[in-house]
C-alpha cells in the first residue's frame, strides 16, 4: 500500500486511479506489478535477459530460461518493487525493477536493478521519460549499474542522471555504477 500511496502523490499525476497503483503523465504510465501479474513480468524479463546476453555470458537452463535469482523476491520482499511501463496509448512498452540492495556495499534508498523499453518502442524518448518519472517519484539516493559494452544504456544513464552529478564507480572493466541522490 505504501508504494501505491507514493505513486498517487506524484506531482505529475494527470488522472487519479485510486488505489490501483497507476501514475500517469502525458507520455507514460508507471503501473505497480501485482502478484497476479507474475507470469507477465517473468515472460518479459526473460526476453530482457536474453537481450542482455549480448553483454553478459549467461547460460540458459534446461527449460530455455535465463536465471534471475531474485525474481520471486519481488513478490515476497516488501523492499522490492516492480513496475510495468505503458505509453500514452496504454501499450506495454517496458518494465523496471527496484530494490535497496547496494552494488557498492553502501546504503542507497533505491537501486535500479532492471530497466528496459522494448526494442520496437525505443528512440521515442520513452526510456528517458520513464527514468525521470521514477527518479522524481522515488526521491532519495540511487544506484544505477550498466555494462560498458551496452553503449545505449551508458548514454541513457549518463544523460538522465547528469543533473544529479553522479559519482561514477567502475566495478571492473565492464560494469559501472552511477551513485546519486534525486532530491
Amino acid at each position: 500500500m505504501m508504494v501505491y500511496n507514493k505513486l498517487l502523490n506524484f506531482a505529475g499525476v494527470t488522472e487519479d486511479y485510486g488505489k490501483s497503483g497507476i501514475v500517469r503523465i502525458s507520455k507514460m504510465e508507471l503501473v505497480a506489478v501485482k502478484p497476479q501479474d507474475r507470469e507477465l513480468l517473468w515472460n518479459i524479463n526473460q526476453k530482457y535477459l536474453y537481450e542482455m546476453t549480448n553483454f553478459y555470458d549467461d547460460e540458459m537452463d534446461t527449460l530455455g530460461n535465463l536465471n534471475y535469482g531474485y525474481f520471486d523476491d519481488y513478490f515476497t520482499d516488501p523492499k522490492r518493487m516492480a513496475f510495468f511501463l505503458y505509453d500514452k496509448n496504454r501499450v506495454l512498452v517496458g518494465f523496471a525493477m527496484i530494490h535497496p540492495y547496494s552494488n557498492l556495499g553502501e546504503a542507497p534508498d533505491y537501486v535500479l536493478a532492471e530497466f528496459t523499453i522494448f526494442p520496437m518502442y525505443r528512440r521515442k524518448h520513452l526510456a528517458k521519460t520513464a527514468a525521470e518519472m521514477i527518479f522524481d517519484q522515488f526521491e532519495g539516493c540511487w544506484e544505477v549499474k550498466y555494462n560498458e559494452k551496452n553503449t545505449a544504456a551508458k548514454k541513457l544513464w549518463n544523460n538522465v542522471t547528469g543533473k544529479y552529478c553522479p559519482k561514477v564507480i567502475h566495478l571492473n572493466d565492464t560494469e559501472t555504477v552511477l551513485s546519486f541522490c534525486s532530491t
